[in-house]
């Protein structure tokens, strides 16, 4: 995964680069080398980063299911989620 998510970046580079140098050479022709990388790093490399880097972690920390619950003070909970990290 590591190596295709750098593969993509490489990618994206290439084409926003290669749409910046088209552009200057000629009016209008690397816009859409520049948004097709746009594009890419957006619908493809962000989805699989975050895919890559929360694949296997336990989120439940970060919901606020159990914020509100009657007897549970902001603090309360605050404090609860500092001594689960120690």
């Amino acid at each position: 995964m590591k190596i295709a998510l750098r593969i993509i970046i490489a990618l994206v580079f290439g084409f926003i680069i290669y749409g910046i140098y088209t552009n200057s050479v000629s009016e209008g022709e690397g816009e859409k080398f520049i948004g097709i990388g746009v594009l890419i790093f957006a619908f493809v490399l962000m989805p699989l980063f975050i895919y890559h880097r929360y694949n296997g972690r336990d989120l439940s920390q970060y919901s606020f299911k159990n914020l509100f619950q009657p007897g549970n003070k902001i603090e309360d909970v605050i404090k609860r989620n500092e001594q689960k990290k120690d």
